[in-house]
């Protein structure tokens, strides 16, 4: 079922496209309509988008695959264990800093300092936290809108909420000062404007805050993470029934 209106290969006996989620039906009947009025295809058109939205966010595959099915499984397994961990562990515990994906958000952290730099030293200093939660948001927005992955999209959006649980303990040493920085300082001993959130809070004028932002960011970070399973597993239940076919 190759669809007429974006080329993608869908499987046999498909009523709509995976990919943009055009009704066949209604592309047929356009093409066999050269006289009807704009205004009808403007209505006519409606319903479409309205489909395109549905599978964008909520499209899983139609084949048998096991294989498939069985690791996405795992990985939301994955995702409820390790997300249940990180925010019950709190603030105070630095979970999320002392895991193995601190690593690989800190390479984006340190990017977006560099990125922002020419913009001055506050918006470098912010860059930091700006660029270890850009590189997810892109990878949500190539997943869903790219690829038509709704799936790895919620792993992403996961990936997200567990970078607002990676930050809150930066915030909440702002005064303190005790978490260890890059090449072995602390934020009590380096020199001012080594400790980002610190520099921040304290030119804002709201260093005083630092702890109650910090459980902002890990409440906004909790609600992406739950609500990252609950989007993962929805897709999965829909699937379930499809492989058993």
């Amino acid at each position: 079922m190759l669809c007429p209106k974006c080329g993608y290969q869908n499987p046999p006996n498909r009523q709509d496209c995976l990919r943009c989620g055009v009704i066949f039906a209604k592309i047929r009947v356009h093409a066999n309509s050269p006289a009807q009025s704009q205004a009808q295809e403007v209505a006519a058109d409606l319903p479409d988008r309205d489909c395109s939205l549905r599978h964008l966010l909520l499209s899983c595959p139609d084949e048998a695959n096991l294989l498939l099915f069985t690791g996405r499984a795992l990985v939301l397994l994955g995702m409820i264990v390790w997300g249940s961990k990180l925010i019950f562990a709190g603030i105070a515990s630095n979970a999320s800093g002392e895991s193995w994906l601190h690593l690989v958000n800190l390479p984006f952290h340190e990017a977006g300092h560099v990125i922002f730099r020419p913009f001055g030293q506050f918006i470098a200093s912010l860059g930091g936290t700006v660029g270890q939660l850009l590189v997810p948001l892109v990878c949500m927005a190539t997943l869903l809108l790219k690829t038509r992955d709704p799936f790895g999209t919620a792993v992403c959006f996961w990936w997200l909420g567990e970078n607002f649980l990676d930050i809150a303990p930066y915030i909440d040493d702002a005064r303190a000062g005790q978490l260890p920085l890059m090449g072995g300082n602390f934020g009590h001993s380096s020199p001012y404007g080594f400790h980002d959130w610190e520099f921040l809070l304290t030119e804002t004028g709201l260093l005083s805050y630092d702890h109650m932002l910090a459980r902002v960011s890990h409440g906004i970070g909790s609600l992406a993470i739950t609500l990252s399973i609950a989007w993962a597993g929805y897709l999965l239940y829909r699937q379930f029934p499809r492989r058993q076919e």
